[in-house]
């Protein structure tokens, strides 16, 4: 079974000397985004300003990791106008979140660069989140009154990352990097308990670029063990689908890109506070992926900051079902722990 997505040379800059963008799935990853050389235009084709091009950019950074009692997810976002993060645990055993978040206002108490190998993003205060890049190997600081956090994920081969990019709107783009089922290392406490990690798996994701000013998405990953063998997945309709999607299978460290897939949930208008969380079924077309994910617990947060909103859920339940690699081999999952997410972003 080949691959329909064909893998290209990674630049050293997503962006060249002479503005031109490179586009498509890398065979690894991209180490400089190279802002300063892209020509950004508005929809008559004219150089947009230097305001435009400076706060039309946005950059995320998301961690999730399993551990033996707990999934822990780790979010920090740069929409210029604001820096926002979060951080929680969820208890498996119990079913129970634990939160907290960061807003913070322009350009204070935040920071990140645009390099998916060497970077660092923050939010600084009395509480704090780090999340710094060397060499490709994830630092994540964390202090929260649950939680306190120095752990590494370090990818045993980095070209085995998803790296991509495809156009965005008229003239935007957007960088996408992710990688599942990666080891971690470190020092978990979670309410004053030190957390085992010695079976723990981690994912990261890194995106970035000029997105649509209205823009939604929807998301699916898990990083597991089965039958000793390490699979993580990471699949997504919304922002990255023109001409290749993000969509990857990873087997023992062996990245095996999917199809389309698609998401088909109800979205719940009732409180989100009475579990009336209904399962989703995510599929694709040829049949390689065939999920029923069965939510147990949901992240969520609605903004209406009249310029700026968001309208976000990541929910953490079970998937179960069918998947298949490049090989034509089939992997069965029955409740396999994991998160989903709905979000939709004006910015």
């Amino acid at each position: 079974m080949q691959n329909s997505q064909q893998l290209i040379s990674a630049p050293s800059s997503l962006i060249a000397a002479n503005g031109e963008l490179s586009f498509g799935h890398f065979n690894g990853p991209v180490s400089q985004l190279g802002l300063a050389n892209f020509v950004y235009t508005n929809v008559m084709d004219k150089p947009a300003s230097l305001w435009a091009k400076h706060f039309h950019y946005k950059q995320f950074q998301f961690v999730s990791i399993n551990c033996d009692e707990y999934i822990l997810g780790f979010a920090l976002a740069d929409i210029r106008y604001l820096g926002s993060g979060f951080c929680y645990v969820f208890h498996i055993p119990s079913q129970t979140l634990q939160e907290h978040t960061w807003l913070k206002p322009c350009g204070m108490g935040y920071g990140t660069q645009p390099s998916p190998v060497n970077s660092l993003a923050y939010l600084k205060g009395k509480h704090s989140l780090q999340i710094q890049i060397v060499e490709g190997q994830w630092h994540i600081r964390a202090n929260t009154p649950f939680l306190e956090a120095k752990l590494t994920i370090t990818p045993a081969n980095q070209q085995q990352c998803m790296a991509m990019c495809g156009p965005t709107g008229y003239s935007g783009w957007t960088y996408t990097q992710k990688q599942n089922a990666l080891p971690v290392a470190g020092h978990l406490l979670v309410n004053g308990k030190t957390q085992n990690l010695a079976t723990a798996l981690g994912a990261y994701d890194f995106s970035a670029g000029y997105m649509r000013r209205e823009t939604s998405w929807r998301w699916a990953s898990f990083s597991t063990r089965l039958n000793q063998t390490c699979i993580g997945l990471n699949l997504a309709a919304g922002v990255n689908e023109t001409g290749c999607n993000e969509n990857a299978l990873w087997i023992d460290g062996e990245k095996h890109l999917l199809g389309p897939v698609h998401f088909s949930f109800k979205r719940s208008l009732a409180s989100e506070t009475s579990k009336p969380h209904q399962p989703w079924h995510i599929y694709s077309a040829d049949g390689r992926v065939n999920l029923r994910f069965t939510p147990l617990n949901c992240r969520q947060e609605r903004l209406n900051l009249w310029l700026l909103k968001s309208n976000f859920r990541q929910y953490m339940g079970h998937f179960s079902g069918t998947l298949v690699c490049q090989h034509g081999q089939t992997h069965q999952l029955q409740d396999v722990l994991g998160l989903t997410e709905d979000h939709f972003a004006c910015w």
